[in-house]
Parts: structure tokens; sequence; C-alpha cells
């Protein structure tokens, strides 16, 4: 691997009908890490004829596939996306070029909806809250990164400990704590592809489990 190569770690649970899409937008020098976390829809062998490195992840949890792919990657900077299909791929140079040229510790993208009823009300609820509850301790995001790019060294030396859907959540207070750079951008914020559905946004008990994954992360 070149080292301007960057890996980019996609958390997958039933991706079959983003995945090509997805894959096909990663931007040329990036390498797809595709995380199955127990897909019964053929999403692994998809991503595999696709050219992604798959692997599997039996512990269910978003912050399990997260962390598989990024002890798998081996790029000096990570990337970290969904594969729904909802986020742009071709963002992530944006990103990574605040890592490795302007000193950001941590780049993550702010969704903007690009269309109506792309972001149910209940997840932004939510959202809203919780960033704002990262603002007042001087972090300054309205999102809880949903795509972001960092040094893979350093989010391993972070310790982030959750396993569920408050990992990204962990990483931003405890990057706070550790006096982080973190710089937040734009992102385009769309419709999954057909046939897929957010395991937060998808339903009002998702967004729930996620809340509650979060609010757990807060109280510790």
């Amino acid at each position: 691997m070149r080292t301007e190569d960057v890996d980019v770690v996609l958390p997958c649970l039933n991706e079959a009908g983003a995945l090509p899409g997805v894959l096909g937008a990663i931007p040329s020098g990036y390498r797809a890490i595709v995380v199955d976390n127990g897909s019964s829809d053929g999403s692994q062998a998809i991503a595999a004829g696709l050219g992604a490195l798959v692997l599997t992840e039996a512990r269910t949890g978003y912050g399990a596939a997260v962390h598989t792919g990024l002890e798998a990657a081996t790029s000096d900077v990570v990337c970290f996306i969904d594969a729904d299909g909802s986020l742009d791929p071709g963002d992530l140079p944006r990103l990574v070029a605040e890592v490795r040229m302007r000193g950001a510790d941590l780049a993550v993208g702010r969704r903007v909806p690009a269309e109506r009823g792309v972001w149910p009300w209940h997840a932004r609820a939510g959202n809203r809250l919780l960033a704002g509850v990262l603002r007042r301790q001087g972090l300054p995001v309205h999102d809880i990164a949903a795509v972001r790019a960092v040094r893979r060294q350093a989010l391993l030396d972070l310790g982030v400990a959750d396993r569920a859907f408050g990992y990204p959540l962990e990483m931003l207070i405890k990057a706070g704590r550790a006096g982080w750079q973190v710089r937040e951008f734009d992102v385009a914020y769309g419709k999954r592809a057909a046939g897929t559905r957010s395991k937060v946004s998808g339903s009002v008990r998702g967004t729930a489990r996620a809340v509650r994954d979060m609010a757990r992360v807060l109280r510790s």
C-alpha cells in the first residue's frame, strides 16, 4: 500500500442495495474495508465482488464493527462512513486534508439534508440534544460525527470503549478532553439506497436505542 492511500471503514448490516453505489464512489487511492455485522442479504459477497476488503464482526453493535475496521486498517489516516448510501464518499478527501495538511486531529461531517424527509424529526431531535451537550463542554460540533477522518494510532490511543451506538459520542467526548483540534464541515445527507434502512433514524425505536446507548456514555 502506498503511503498516500487511506483506509475507509464502512460498518455494514444488510446494505446490499447500497454497496454498489457507495463502493463505486470511493475516491481513487482509498481502500474500502467493509465490516459486516450480521448481514443476511448477501452484503459480504457483493462487497468482496466489488473489491472491498471484507471483515466479519460477530459482536452486534456499530462500535464493534467500527473498531474491528480500525484495527484492520493500515493507513496513517482512517475514514469512517455509513454504507447505506446516505453520505457521499467524495467528501472524504476534504476531511483527510484537514488532518494531514492543516493540523486537525479529527475532521467530521455535519449532515445537511439534501431534501425534505431524509432525516426524521426524532433522529434530528436526539442529535441536536447531544450535540448541544458537547458544545457546552467546549467542542465545536453540531452533529455526532456520522462521517469522519482521524489518525489511526491516535484514535486507538484514545481508548474508545463503547461497542454500540455510543461509539461516536464517546469518541467526541474523549477527543475534547484530550484537547484535540476538531473541525466540522457540512456534508450532504441524502436518501438511503432502495432496500436499506437506517438502524438509528429508520424508526423511533432505533433512535431510542441509540439515545439510550449515548446516554450511557454521557453518564460514564
